[in-house]
Order: C-alpha cells, then sequence, then structure tokens
C-alpha cells in the first residue's frame, strides 16, 4: 500500500509526459492515491507498540546501511493525507492550461509524490532525495506559468531553497559523521539510539545548521522574503500545493529530527528559535496588515502562521508538539482552500489588487462565503482546525513556564503570540471587506461564480477543517503516541 501511495503520482505523471491525457489522468491519480492514504489512516493502530506501520525496507549499499526504507507512524500518515487531500483540490482547481498542460500537471504530480515520499522515508538520504525532487517541478511552475515578475520570484526561490537545501545537506552529513562509525546507519530508527553518543558540542552545530537549512526552506524569520513573492507569482495549484504541503518539510523535518536526535542542541538553541518566530507572529504580521494585493496577503499570512508552528516545536512537550503537528495539518488545508478561491478571483477580474477591487461578493457569492469561511479558519475561530491546534500551542508552551514555577520567556512568547491573532483578524477581515463587499467595482460586474465542478473540491476542504475542528482527536490520537515515544526514550519528563 505505502509503495503505491508514493510511487502513484510519480508514475501518473510520467504517463502524462508518454500521452496520457492531461487532466483526467492526473484526477484519477490523485484520487487513487487519496483513497488510498485513507485506507491506511482507518487501519492505523494507534495503540500499537510499533512505532511505524506498513513499513518497508530495501537495502541498497548493506555496508553504509543505505536503503529505501519507509514507514508510516501517527506523524507521517498526516502529512501524507495532508499531501493526499491537497493534490486532488490542486489538480482539481487546475482546469485548462493554454501551452504545455501536460507538463503542468505532471509538475503538480512530482511535487505530490516528492512530498509524499520524503514524509514516508525513513531513510535520511531518501527524505532528503524526495524533497529535492519536489523543489525542481516548483522553479518550473513559476518560471513558466507564473504571472507578474515570474522570471524574478522563480531566480529567487531557486537561489533561496537551494541555499537551504545545501546548509540542511552539511547538518544531515555531520550528523552522519558525528556517530560512531560502527554504529552509522541512515535508517531513523535507528539513528535515535546511535544519536545517543553524539556529545553536547556536537549536537549544537547539528542542529544549528539543521535550524537553518530546514528554518529557510520553512520561511523562518528572517529568511522569510521568496515566499510572499513566489506565491504571488506562482498559478494556484502550485502555491496551493507548496504552501499547503511542501513548505511543511522543513517543520516535518524539526520534528522528526532534531527532537529525538539532538535533545542538547534544540535546548542550547532555544532562546534564538523564541526571538525568530516571534519575528514570524509578530513582525510578518504587521506587515501582512499592511499588504495591498490579495496574493501577497496571502504569502505573508502564511508566512505568518509558521511562527505559532515552531512555538510549538519550541516548547518541546507532548502538548505542544501535537499541537504544531496538527496545525500543520490545518494550515495546509486552510491556505490551500483561499489560494484556490484567490486564483479564481485573479482568473476572473485579471487583478487581485485590492484597490481594483470590491463588492464582488454580489457577483460571487458562492466564492465570498467561502473566502469568508477560510478566513474564519485562518483566523482560528472556535470549531474549525486552527483553533483545536493553536490552542494546544499556546497551551503547551505557556506549559513550559507554569512548570518552572518562575517568569520565563515562554510566558512572554505566547501572550505575545496571542497578539497573532489580533493580528490576523485585522488583515483576513480587510481583505474580505475590500474584495467582496462594497460598491462592486468595474472589473467585479458580469463575473460568474464558481461552476458546479468546482465547488466538489471546495466542499473536500471544507469538510476536512471542520473534522478536525469538531473532531480534533481524530488526529491528535494517532500524532500524540509519536511524539510520547521521543520524550520515553530520551527520559524527558516532559
Amino acid at each position: 500500500m505505502i509503495y503505491l501511495i508514493i510511487f502513484t503520482p510519480i508514475v501518473t505523471a510520467l504517463l502524462i509526459l508518454l500521452g496520457a491525457p492531461a487532466r483526467k489522468t492526473a484526477l484519477i491519480g490523485s484520487l487513487l492515491v487519496l483513497a488510498l492514504t485513507l485506507v491506511a489512516f482507518a487501519f492505523f493502530d494507534s495503540s500499537s507498540k510499533h512505532a511505524f506501520q506498513f513499513d518497508s525496507s530495501y537495502l541498497i549499499v548493506p555496508e553504509w546501511k543505505l536503503g529505501f526504507t519507509v514507514g508510516l507512524d501517527g506523524l507521517s500518515l498526516v502529512m501524507v493525507l495532508l499531501s493526499a487531500i491537497v493534490t486532488v483540490a490542486a489538480v482539481w482547481f487546475t482546469g485548462e492550461i493554454e501551452s504545455h498542460e501536460g507538463a503542468f500537471y505532471a509538475c503538480l504530480l512530482f511535487i505530490s509524490g516528492g512530498a509524499i515520499g520524503a514524509f514516508s522515508s525513513l531513510d535520511l538520504f531518501f527524505f532528503y532525495a524526495f524533497h529535492e525532487l519536489a523543489l525542481i517541478p516548483t522553479f518550473l511552475l513559476i518560471g513558466i506559468w507564473g504571472s507578474g515578475n515570474r522570471s524574478a520570484a522563480a531566480w529567487k526561490i531557486t537561489i533561496y531553497l537551494s541555499i537551504g537545501s545545501f546548509i540542511l545537506l552539511l547538518g544531515l552529513i555531520l550528523l552522519y559523521q558525528s556517530i560512531p562509525i560502527g554504529s552509522r546507519t541512515f535508517d531513523m530508527r535507528e539513528l535515535k539510539t546511535a544519536a545517543a553518543s553524539i556529545p553536547p558540542d556536537a549536537q549544537r552545530n547539528i542542529y544549528l545548521l539543521l535550524l537553518i537549512g530546514f528554518g529557510v526552506l520553512v520561511s523562518l524569520f528572517p529568511f522569510h522574503t521568496w515566499a510572499p513573492e513566489a506565491y504571488a507569482s506562482a498559478p494556484a495549484p502550485a502555491a496551493m500545493l507548496h504552501a499547503g504541503v511542501l513548505k511543511k518539510f522543513g517543520l516535518y523535518g524539526l520534528l522528526r529530527l532534531a527532537i529525538p536526535l539532538v535533545p542538547a542542541g534544540v535546548h542550547y538553541w532555544m532562546s534564538l528559535l523564541v526571538v525568530l518566530l516571534l519575528g514570524n507572529i509578530i513582525y510578518v504580521g504587521l506587515v501582512t496588515i499592511a499588504q495591498k494585493k490579495l496574493d501577497w496577503m496571502l504569502g505573508y499570512s502564511s508566512v505568518m502562521h509558521m511562527g505559532y508552528i515552531f512555538l510549538g516545536f519550541a516548547a518541546g512537550n507532548v502538548l505542544g508538539l501535537t499541537g504544531a503537528a496538527v496545525l500543520m495539518f490545518a494550515h495546509g488545508v486552510s491556505i490551500a482552500l483561499l489560494f484556490a478561491i484567490s486564483g479564481e478571483v485573479r482568473k476572473r477580474t485579471g487583478t487581485l489588487a485590492f484597490e481594483d477591487l470590491g463588492g464582488l461578493g454580489k457577483a460571487m457569492p458562492f466564492a465570498g462565503l467561502i473566502f469568508g469561511f477560510g478566513a474564519f479558519v485562518a483566523i482560528g475561530l472556535p470549531g474549525l482546525a486552527n483553533f483545536a491546534a493553536e490552542v494546544m500551542i499556546f497551551f503547551g508552551a505557556f506549559s513550559v513556564a507554569w512548570e518552572m514555577n518562575r517568569f520565563h520567556m515562554f510566558q512572554v512568547a505566547t501572550v505575545l503570540g496571542l497578539w497573532g491573532v489580533v493580528i490576523s483578524a485585522v488583515y483576513m477581515l480587510r481583505a474580505y471587506r475590500n474584495v467582496f463587499m462594497g460598491t462592486v467595482a468595474d472589473r467585479c460586474k458580469g463575473v460568474s461564480d464558481l461552476g458546479l465542478s468546482l465547488r466538489l473540491p471546495i466542499i473536500l476542504l471544507i469538510a476536512t477543517t471542520l473534522c478536525v475542528g469538531f473532531f480534533p482527536q481524530s488526529l491528535v490520537q494517532r500524532i500524540a503516541p509519536t511524539f510520547r515515544g521521543y520524550f520515553t526514550a530520551a527520559g524527558t519528563p516532559r
């Protein structure tokens, strides 16, 4: 099953490049991946003592313990489910492409396959290689099919993410080299035991490289400037997949590698991370308010919400980490929904500048309703997916200081992070007012609403965020055992 989940989008992309009908083949492939992932989600045993299920391993270089090893625990299962859901929505929203249609759909599927492969890999080499596979089509989608200053945006994201990937590679190499020769392995399951012998000084250096490398990929402040421009220039389906799925790779990597393998490094650089994540929440949040175009506003809002996830990671306890993982899923679904509506508005009006829009809710009532719903999800209203995740993060972060029984930076970070909710409400409601309310602008007259076919993927995204919002335990029960295993193995009381 797991091989089918990983390779179906890749094989489907190759079939499209060989001449298969692009849209039909892509839809069938993405729906098959979603169906298989839902089966895996349903049959996943969260009470099992085995951390990874559906696992399989094929040794390629036995003396190096390098092999194609895959498996799913609760964390990776949820991320694969996110990838499958957003892929279906992105492919469905693509529609007809004027030039090189087959290549466009193939690029989307390569991004999906690379992300799923990275989330499923238990081998460091393939964990890194699958992510690199997903980056290449991202550059192509922006540079060939993008809008605005697409060349500059494509080069900027290429340079930033290439540097981030290179620094990440250095960190992974240093991690491997820091393990005694007889214990060296690429298997993440065995690395937990082997990495226990890494001295604290080496852990600090390894973690700093991992934090910078993954941080660039995630758009951690101040390495964030590539993201808004890239998402504003990218086609909507590409923005949906990258912001919704692929950008979560860096966060997933930190959750998967940093805490269980280099905990001393995580603790040493914690103050630095708290300062940087507050830059994401407060500084980038204020910059988001100042945006005058919907696509740039959504790009900056995506960067801002990464600060909440980093806060859950920084908390370093089961509650905070679980909240971070749930928010990765919730944000991926909500930002995909918002970028989808944004793309349709651009397609119908030719612009996303606030000054050129207004009253669009009268011409596109369904789109206005859905964008409002997506805005409420992003703000974090109760009953929606982001709310459940953010509550866990804030309680998890504040409890760190509470356990220390003294005033601590986590209390300050939590209070400042709560102000980010207010900032989110300001820029989201302002955008909704400028685009969908007020007097009907000239560009918005006679614009058609979303058709029935486009409402189906919207229903999928909305149903997902409602299910997680009302039943967060459906994810928590699968994710929490992963992090409990981290602290049990490390003997950490938190």
